[in-house]
């Protein structure tokens, strides 16, 4: 009998319960036992806003684990992974993307647009929050941390003192929690965080034998999704806490798959909100994001991810690019 593989995870109901998930893939498929291994990240120390604490503020304790050796491969959530890649790391594989969109949790079933001006709406993201303003609905944001029951009980619990939150659909989903969704928000009305809802499955890159065994679980359009939307992030040279949002769909067109790329980025006070979207094969994935960040910044996406908290022209530019 093999011993089992270790995989590092942060200590979180949401992340075991991901992990728990890829563990039982990885057995399904393979017939190697996995077992979980906690690692306490500088995130789940903190409570200071995410913005504030730095990308890769979650993922660089399972990194340091994974290249001392004490865990054989880590599950992220790929949107909290910085863009550059870690040296002597390799994602070997992403598993079938879950729901990207993101899931309002509201009293009284209401809807984003059935809550009355000055509700209040707590968030952790500033991209959500920046786009809840850009509704113009007169809500009322506020920054907000902690793991998803602790979200959910500022709505749904005994002291509750919010309106409604903004949580992703995906977590909600894998802890089998989407009986409290009161909507599923549209990404017209709010698109995704970059690989929003993708988990990256991470091992050491020289461990040639875990890579190939790993290589069983990826999905390859949940991955060429991801890799545009992330293109379009590293291009813009913005965090996992900045005010940008990517989503990327696959579909069949006339000549076979097509990705259709939306992006957009978004000031604080919604303000100012940049929309542009572009089409592409899978196999052009990285390129499309590429494309697509260079001509947000033909826009003036930099001046917004430059002056966070500025207040531009109330205007609204929205495009598309074949």
């Amino acid at each position: 009998m093999s011993t089992p593989l270790r995989l590092g995870t942060r200590g979180s109901a949401l992340a075991m319960a991901q992990s728990g998930h890829v563990a039982e893939a990885i057995t399904a498929a393979t017939g190697r036992a996995v077992e979980l291994v906690e690692v306490v990240t500088a995130g789940d120390r903190s409570s200071a806003p995410v913005q504030r604490l730095g990308v890769g503020v979650f993922v660089s304790a399972l990194r340091d684990a994974l290249t001392a050796g004490t865990i054989d491969l880590a599950v992220h959530s790929y949107k909290d992974l910085p863009t550059a890649g870690a040296s002597g790391l390799h994602v070997a594989a992403v598993p079938p993307r879950q729901d990207p969109r993101d899931a309002l949790v509201a009293t009284g079933g209401r809807t984003l647009a059935e809550l009355p001006p000055g509700a209040v709406v707590g968030t952790g993201a500033l991209r959500r929050i920046a786009q809840v303003h850009a509704l113009g609905l007169h809500l009322e944001v506020t920054p907000i941390r902690g793991n998803v029951d602790s979200r959910l009980a500022r709505v749904l619990g005994p002291d509750a003192d919010l309106d409604a939150v903004v949580v992703a659909r995906a977590g909600l989903a894998r802890l089998g929690r989407t009986d409290v969704i009161t909507e599923t928000l549209d990404p017209m009305l709010m698109l995704p965080a970059p690989a929003q809802g993708a988990l990256a499955v991470e091992c050491r890159a020289d461990d040639s034998d875990l890579v190939e065994l790993l290589a069983v679980l990826d999905h390859a359009p949940s991955r060429a999704a991801v890799v545009a939307e992330r293109a379009l992030l590293a291009t813009l040279e913005a965090g996992c806490s900045a005010p940008v949002a990517a989503y990327a769909e696959l579909a069949e067109g006339d000549a076979g798959d097509e990705i259709y790329l939306r992006g957009a980025v978004i000031s604080p006070d919604g303000s100012r909100d940049i929309r542009l979207s572009r089409t592409g094969t899978p196999a052009d994935a990285a390129e499309i994001g590429k494309a697509l960040a260079a001509e947000l910044l033909e826009l003036g996406a930099d001046s917004i991810l430059g002056h966070e908290g500025s207040t531009g022209p109330g205007t609204q530019q929205f495009g598309s690019t074949e």
